[in-house]
């Protein structure tokens, strides 16, 4: 029960940025585009795109995912070992619910182990398509 409680508290804790995150992105989204949608008539059509290409704006739109993703599950993660702990200090040598908090705490930092080697993974994947 004190768990729940403790994940509700946090979880409200973490909403504004939970809410905030989407809005940076679409606002880097937008703002990184290239305009290939504008009608406008010129001279250079490709005049407001002509110091990056196109697949620089997809690696840079992969890599603002990647790490807003990244970011959130990390924050999850560490919030999960805090919650793993609090119910381990709070078990009481209860073996059932120590047993429960150690795997709470050993899958959340499996987790932040997962996202750092995604990232790794994926900024290589990244590199080697962009530059090869």
């Amino acid at each position: 029960m004190v768990a729940k409680k403790l994940f509700i508290a946090a979880a409200a804790a973490l909403l504004p940025f939970m809410i905030a995150a989407p809005a940076l992105a679409q606002a880097n989204i937008q703002s990184g585009l290239c305009t290939g949608a504008d009608l406008t008539i010129t001279d250079n059509p490709t005049d407001n795109c002509a110091d990056n290409n196109s697949t620089d704006h997809i690696t840079n739109l992969v890599h603002e995912i990647i790490n807003i993703l990244s970011t959130v599950v990390g924050i999850v993660a560490v919030v999960m070992i805090i919650i793993g702990g609090l119910r381990y200090v709070t078990s009481g040598g209860n073996d059932a619910s120590v047993t429960s908090a150690k795997n709470t705490i050993l899958y959340a930092i499996i987790g932040l182990i997962i996202v750092a080697l995604s990232q790794v993974l994926v900024h290589f994947t990244l590199s080697r398509v962009t530059n090869g």
